[in-house]
Order: C-alpha cells, then sequence, then structure tokens
C-alpha cells in the first residue's frame, strides 16, 4: 500500500514538473530585420539609455528602436564613418559611441560630432576588433597588432603587443576584479594591473579535435597578409584551439573563451572545462558569447545559436527562421529578447 502510495506521488510530481515545463514558452524567432542579402552583421550592442540598439555591418552602423524595432538612423562614411565594415560597437563611460572598423580604425560618435583613431595618433593598428571598458571608464581596444589602453580624461593611447600571447586580438573582457582577459589568434592573455599571464591549448583551452578535422590558422576573418580569404568569406570546417573569437566573464566569476573548432571554453580560475556540439552546443565554431539578465548563457556558432541556463540547452538554426547559419553578434535587452546577428539580417528571439 504504502509502495502505491509512493508511486502514485511520485507520478504526480512528474506530472507537475511536466506541466510547468510545457507552460514555459520555447524560445522562437520572432522577428527578422534584413540588412541586405550580402551584408553581414558583426556587431550588436545595446544602449539601454536610449532604448537603443547599434547595429555594425559590412556597410554600414544602424541605430534600432529596441521596443518597435524601427530604424532611426544609419552611419556611413558619408555620416562620419572611417570605414563601413564594422566588427565592434561600444558605448563608454561618457556616452561615446565607438566604432571599430576593418582597415578605417577606430571611430568615436557623440552629439553629431566625429573623431577617428588612427596608428598616427597612437592606435595599434587600423584594423579594430574590440573594446570594453574598466570601472573607472578606461576604454581597451582589440586590435590586429595588439591592444590599446585608452584614457578617458587625458585621451592617451598605450599599445601592448610583447604583453600579449598572440598580436591578433578579436574578443576583450573586464572580470568583476577590473581584470582584463584578451581572446587573441594564439590563445587568451590576461592582465591583472600589473602582472600578465597566458593561456592555451596545452592548458586545456579548447576542445580536442575529435572529429580529425584539418589544422588551420586561415579561418576566414582574413587578415592583411598571411590569410587569403576576405572579411565576407564564412570559415570553412577547420580546426585551431587556440584561436579565440569571443571573451566573456560572467557574473559568477567565470570566463568563457569562443574558439574556432574546439567550442566554448570555461576557466574557472584553476582550469578550463570546454563545451562543444556534442555537450548540446549547436557548433564548435564560437563567435560570439554574452550573458543574459537571468544568468543565461547565448553562443553565435557556425551553425545557430544556442542558449545554455547551466541545465538545459536550447538551439535555433537557420530551418527555424534565423537569415543564416553563422551568428556571428548576440546582444540581449532587459526584457530578455535575445537579438543575434548573421549574414542577411538580425533576428529577434524570445519566448
Amino acid at each position: 500500500m504504502f509502495r502505491l502510495m509512493l508511486r502514485a506521488g511520485m507520478a504526480a510530481v512528474l506530472m507537475l514538473v511536466a506541466s510547468l515545463a510545457a507552460a514555459q514558452p520555447a524560445f522562437k524567432v520572432k522577428d527578422v530585420f534584413e540588412v541586405g542579402p550580402a551584408v553581414y552583421v558583426r556587431a550588436l550592442t545595446i544602449e539601454r539609455a536610449q532604448n537603443a540598439l547599434w547595429v555594425g555591418t559590412s556597410a554600414g552602423v544602424h541605430e534600432v528602436a529596441l521596443g518597435s524595432g524601427q530604424l532611426r538612423r544609419t552611419f556611413t562614411r558619408k555620416e562620419g564613418l572611417a570605414n563601413e565594415y564594422v566588427f565592434a560597437v561600444a558605448i563608454d563611460k561618457q556616452g561615446y559611441k565607438w566604432f571599430g572598423t576593418n582597415s578605417g580604425g577606430a571611430s568615436r560618435y557623440k552629439d553629431g560630432k566625429w573623431k577617428t583613431f588612427f596608428p598616427m595618433h597612437g592606435l595599434a593598428d587600423y584594423w579594430v576588433y574590440a573594446f570594453d571598458s574598466q570601472k573607472d571608464g578606461t576604454l581597451w581596444i582589440g586590435t590586429w597588432a595588439g591592444a590599446n589602453r585608452y584614457d578617458l580624461a587625458t585621451g592617451k593611447l598605450t599599445t601592448y603587443v610583447k604583453e600579449l600571447v598572440n598580436e591578433w586580438v578579436y574578443g576583450i573582457a573586464i572580470d568583476a576584479r577590473d581584470r582584463v582577459w584578451f581572446g587573441t589568434e594564439g590563445g587568451v592573455s590576461m592582465l591583472d594591473g600589473k602582472t600578465w599571464s597566458a593561456w592555451t591549448h596545452k592548458d586545456g583551452l579548447g576542445a580536442p579535435n575529435v572529429e580529425n578535422l584539418p589544422f588551420s590558422t586561415n579561418t576566414g576573418l582574413g587578415t592583411r597578409s598571411r590569410h587569403d580569404l576576405s572579411v565576407g568569406v564564412e570559415g570553412k570546417a577547420t580546426y585551431n584551439p587556440n584561436y579565440v573569437f569571443s571573451m566573456l566573464a560572467a557574473a559568477d566569476g567565470a570566463i568563457w573563451a569562443g574558439t574556432w573548432g574546439g567550442g566554448a571554453s570555461r576557466f574557472d580560475g584553476k582550469a578550463w572545462r570546454n563545451y562543444t556540439a556534442r555537450d548540446g552546443l549547436a557548433a564548435n565554431i564560437v563567435y560570439a558569447i554574452v550573458q543574459a539578465p537571468d544568468g543565461a548563457l547565448w553562443f553565435g556558432t557556425s551553425n545557430g545559436v544556442s542558449r545554455w541556463d547551466g541545465k538545459q540547452w536550447t538551439t535555433l538554426r537557420e530551418a527555424d527562421g534565423l537569415p543564416g547559419p553563422h551568428v556571428y553578434a548576440i546582444a540581449v535587452a532587459a526584457n530578455g529578447d535575445a537579438w543575434v546577428g548573421t549574414r542577411k539580417g538580425v533576428a529577434r528571439i524570445a519566448r
């Protein structure tokens, strides 16, 4: 009798859990905003004060109203942008918008006024791929020839090259301790204010090459010399776990790195743990990693976008409504909506 009651009780609990799960709407592609069939969306940044989404593309920058999805403004060279191909967008502590361009340096904009930074002004390189700010507002800039530290008070640019594990910087993240993390073409570097540290695949960064993919340093983003693919060519199925596209300093203190073929790597301060397609990730080439207000992580990959809440993976692909398979950029709004950028457009994902 007791066993029957226990079984009945367990069945009721399982039914309740199932009903609660069913009551929670699934994430779906709700809207798609086209930017052009041959245009790539490489950067997405939310400006909460203006309820705006800044969209960096290979044909200029758009400011979009988050609530309505309406286009507010478009910036190209005609308006003052140094180069239309934009790989990074950031907003600093003073409210300036920064645009990292492909071969055009870094453009800064505020209240109708533009200023562009070139190597002649102290910028490390003309190719700019990443930004992030420290607590005091100090802006860090990732380029193809090292990283810059920009002092907002003095306007001074300081360049770091030899200190990095590799000079080709694609991602920057600043953690709660104000340490600066750099994702490069040769691994991850970190500056704690005084000391530099570095990690590579030998230290656990990036999953093993279980699919036996060909090793390649030519990943498709394109560079000035030793890479022969243009910035408009999507990458092939190759493997280079040291090649880090994106960095995230998560709320729990962990550091995440998105690699080329090695999946997403999580560093807890002691060791790296790698998450791949075998764990539930959409693909092992990870272009973007962001954290939502609810703590869930979103990963932009070469075959869709994945959301991970620490227990469950949810993946959306082109067949689910994404404009394209390669998800290069993600931004999550305060209401939990995820905006993802691909070739051809931006998709809004929500429950």
